[in-house]
């Protein structure tokens, strides 16, 4: 696709999820969780044109955590964090040690990761005096996690594009939820960005992978398959489900009638905390070591 006609479709993505679900207005100072992936460096590009665009400003402040995983090098994220003039924040924090720790053999990292990287990311935005943190999450992302609840979490959940912490103090959007990713890999590919790929996670988490094999191979004959599974998540028939909490006709028997766990030759349901709304503990001072060593705008502090 043509450089120019790629960034105006992630632009109009972005800006119509803006438009649906109210996710920036004036006045805000958004935290711009920077992993230093692909999906990262566009959601930074992206709001910063829609920063450039909106009459109402608001502001970005960038900020990277470092988690102690080894070989992991932030530099080249702040030497683009410094060209573009960006205020941002550097922390380190040795959370992967733990999550090392207290995750049993042969079971993936991302329950407790996640749990430390939320609730350091929120307290880092309550220092910074941000009032929502935004997120790289794209289309493909919201469909995969639906797969994945729906598959081995027994749940009929993705990721919202705007959701309120437990206390209400900040706001966790997505403003990516219409952009494919894709056409996010392309754009990293023009604008080459310094990516810096985690490999832990991807390196872990099977059922992830198989889902995006399966998605692949639905698209390979169905090419609108995932336009039309992100409108399947805007378009629920509560009346149609077998959740009698929304559904007044339903008695209660058939939630006793259901299976309420699984039979002994069966894997035990996985949980996907990173795309559901955090805990008040896990938002809490008590959930997040105290940080090591911290920069801003590459000064110690």
């Amino acid at each position: 696709m043509h450089p120019r006609k790629l960034e105006s479709r992630i632009l109009q993505n972005v800006h119509k999820a803006n438009r649906d679900f109210g996710l920036v207005q004036g006045g805000d100072r958004v935290l711009v969780a920077m992993s230093g992936g692909k999906d990262s460096y566009g959601l930074l590009w992206a709001l910063q044109k829609v920063q450039a665009a909106l009459p109402d400003k608001f502001e970005i402040f960038a900020y990277h955590l470092d988690q102690g995983q080894p070989g992991h090098d932030p530099k080249p994220l702040e030497s683009h964090l410094r060209e573009l003039g960006v205020p941002y924040e550097i922390e380190y924090q040795d959370t992967y040690s733990r999550v090392v720790a207290m995750t049993e053999p042969g079971k993936v990292y991302c329950a407790w990761c996640s749990r430390f990287r939320r609730a350091i990311i929120y307290k880092a935005a309550r220092r910074n005096g941000c009032n929502k943190v935004a997120l790289g999450h794209h289309r493909d992302d919201l469909i995969e996690t639906f797969l994945l609840n729906a598959f081995f979490s027994g749940q009929l959940k993705s990721m919202p594009p705007r959701l309120k912490s437990d206390d209400g103090s900040e706001q966790v959007i997505r403003p990516l939820v219409y952009c494919a990713e894709a056409e996010l890999r392309e754009l990293a590919e023009h604008k080459k960005f310094a990516v810096m790929p985690c490999t832990l996670c991807g390196s872990q988490d099977k059922e992830r992978k198989a889902v995006k094999r399966l998605l692949e191979e639905l698209s390979a004959k169905y090419p609108r398959i995932r336009t039309s599974m992100l409108a399947a998540l805007a378009n629920v028939r509560k009346t149609h489900l077998l959740d009698n909490s929304i559904n007044p006709l339903f008695g209660a028997t058939l939630a006793a009638a259901l299976p309420s766990s699984l039979g002994d030759d069966e894997e035990e349901p996985l949980a996907f905390p990173a795309d559901s709304a955090p805990t008040a503990a896990e938002a809490s001072d008590a959930a997040a070591p105290e940080p090591l060593v911290t920069t801003i705008g590459g000064r110690p502090l």
